[in-house]
């Protein structure tokens, strides 16, 4: 079996080392810079529960050195994917699949959905249906993250905790490319559960993710803050509502409440989220995928978001004032 994985960071860093070390498929990473440069001359690193071990991978700066693969692994986060489509078509032939571990409402969502939207394209995150037309969905095998894993150095990922990447085929069915890769994962001592419903998994971290990012680059707190404080707690509620009537209206079904939801959120303790972490790193934000693309999701359900409208029209302000954002 042949996979890339492509953007080799901390997520794409820590399953691709893991691959490797299991030695079980032919795995390569596409990256670049130092981190490139490090893995070459050094392997890629990891360290996992205090110890380091070095994973022998194949790391090349353009697809082209690589060649058709069985799977591409996306790592990158979502408003990076449309920019390098021209670097990821080396990697697609006829049966290769493409396993999608953003964050936020995927661009294929309405992908074998069924129903009157039935292959709708989501311009917050696929504007123009770009990343339709050139991947195609139905390559796409939905993922859902969940461990954490930081870059502490070029070349050098460390596991913080977690090891479960949900997977699932967009139109629900266990595939033989679905539980071959889930096989090949677990063997590499990873959890990779095939969920039947891969859209109600993506809805109930979105639904944290909506809400608690926005709230933290706003006002530079962390998860036990916001979900401590009367008023902050009351705004993500609030949000998180409204997505939920959007949801529910599309057939996802919410296995847990919202006020647990919240309570997960809070336990996490001092964190500061992704969206956070990147304003402050100057960085882009993954504002459309995960509260533009639900504002979208509401006007094509015909459900009101009049607290994501504003919550997303500070964030998105904050953004391009920052440099952290650009109007497509």
């Amino acid at each position: 079996m042949r996979i890339t994985v492509f953007g080799a960071g901390a997520i794409g860093g820590y399953l691709a080392a893991k691959l490797a070390m299991a030695g079980k498929v032919d795995l390569s990473i596409v990256a670049r810079g130092a981190h490139l440069d490090a893995i070459r001359a050094d392997g890629l690193r990891l360290i996992e529960d205090g110890r380091e071990s070095v994973a022998p991978v194949r790391a090349a700066a353009r697809a082209e050195e690589l060649g058709v693969q069985d799977y591409v692994v996306l790592a990158l986060k979502a408003h990076s994917v449309a920019p390098a489509l021209d670097q990821i078509a080396p990697l697609l032939g006829p049966g290769t699949a493409v396993v999608t571990m953003q964050n936020g409402v995927p661009w294929w969502y309405f992908h074998d959905v069924g129903g009157p939207l039935e292959g709708t394209r989501l311009q917050a995150v696929d504007p123009g249906g770009t990343i339709w037309d050139r991947i195609g969905p139905g390559r796409v095998i939905g993922s859902v993250v969940y461990p954490a894993a930081e870059v502490d150095a070029p070349g050098l990922i460390r596991h913080v905790e977690g090891t479960r990447f949900s997977l699932g085929e967009p139109s629900g069915e266990k595939s033989e490319r679905v539980t071959r890769l889930a096989g090949e994962m677990v063997a590499a001592g990873l959890q990779a559960p095939v969920r039947d419903d891969i859209r109600g998994e993506i809805w109930v971290k979105l639904w944290g993710n909506l809400s608690f990012n926005p709230i933290s680059a706003l006002t530079g707190s962390t998860l036990a803050a916001i979900a401590g404080d009367e008023a902050t707690r009351a705004l993500a509620r609030a949000m998180m509502l409204e997505a939920q009537a959007i949801g529910e209206s599309l057939g996802v079904r919410f296995p847990i409440s919202v006020d647990r939801r919240i309570k997960g959120a809070g336990d996490v303790g001092e964190h500061k989220t992704s969206m956070l972490q990147d304003l402050e790193r100057g960085r882009p934000m993954e504002i459309d995928a995960l509260v533009t693309a639900v504002q979208e999701l509401g006007r094509l359900t015909g459900q009101p978001t009049p607290t994501i409208d504003n919550v997303l029209a500070l964030v998105r302000r904050l953004a391009i004032e920052r440099g952290c954002y650009s109007l497509l």
